[in-house]
C-alpha cells in the first residue's frame, strides 16, 4: 500500500503560489489594518514570491480588498456565526473564492473550490476547510450558476 506524498512547494503552479501569497497579504490587511500598498511591498519581498504569478496575486490583493464590502455581502448569509467570529485566515480564503468565483471566469469553478480548501487546510485552523467548502459551495450556484448547473448535468457535481 502506497501514500501519496505531499505536493512539493516546488512543484505548485505560479497561480496556486499567487493565492498561499494573496491569503498571507489579505491576513495581515484583515488583523492589522495594513494597507495594501505596504502589505504589496513587503509580501514581494518574501522567499519565493518569484515564482508566483505577480499578476493573480495582484488582482487577488488589491481585488479583495476594493471589494471587501461586497464580498462579505455575498458570504454573510452562508455564515452561521458573525463575520467577526471568522478566523481572519478563513475569511481571507473565503474572499480569494468569492473574488475568482466574480472574476476569475477563465478558471473553473471546482478548481477556485479546490484551491480554496488547501489555502484554508495550509493556514487555517484544524477544521476550518471544511468551514470554507460549505460557504464556498453554497455561493458557487449564485456566481457561476451556469457552470455549476452544467457540472450536475454531467455528473461531475451534487
Amino acid at each position: 500500500m502506497t501514500t501519496a506524498a505531499p505536493r512539493k512547494t516546488s512543484s505548485k503552479p505560479p497561480r496556486s503560489r499567487a493565492r498561499e501569497f494573496a491569503v498571507q497579504a489579505l491576513y495581515q490587511h484583515l488583523v492589522g489594518r495594513q494597507d495594501a500598498a505596504s502589505i504589496d511591498q513587503f509580501t514581494r519581498g518574501l522567499s519565493g514570491f518569484h515564482k508566483a504569478d505577480s499578476v493573480h496575486y495582484d488582482a487577488l490583493l488589491h481585488g479583495c480588498i476594493r471589494e471587501a464590502a461586497e464580498l462579505d455581502r455575498l458570504i454573510l448569509p452562508l455564515l452561521d456565526r458573525k463575520l467577526e467570529e471568522i478566523s481572519p485566515i478563513e475569511h481571507a480564503v473565503m474572499w480569494i473564492g468569492a473574488y475568482e468565483f466574480l472574476h476569475a471566469p477563465d478558471v473553473p469553478w471546482r478548481v477556485v473550490l479546490n484551491e480554496c480548501i488547501e489555502l484554508a487546510k495550509e493556514f487555517g485552523g484544524t477544521d476550518g476547510h471544511k468551514y470554507v467548502n460549505g460557504v464556498l459551495n453554497g455561493l458557487a450556484p449564485q456566481l457561476r450558476s451556469v457552470e455549476v448547473e452544467a457540472d450536475r448535468a454531467s455528473g461531475k457535481a451534487r
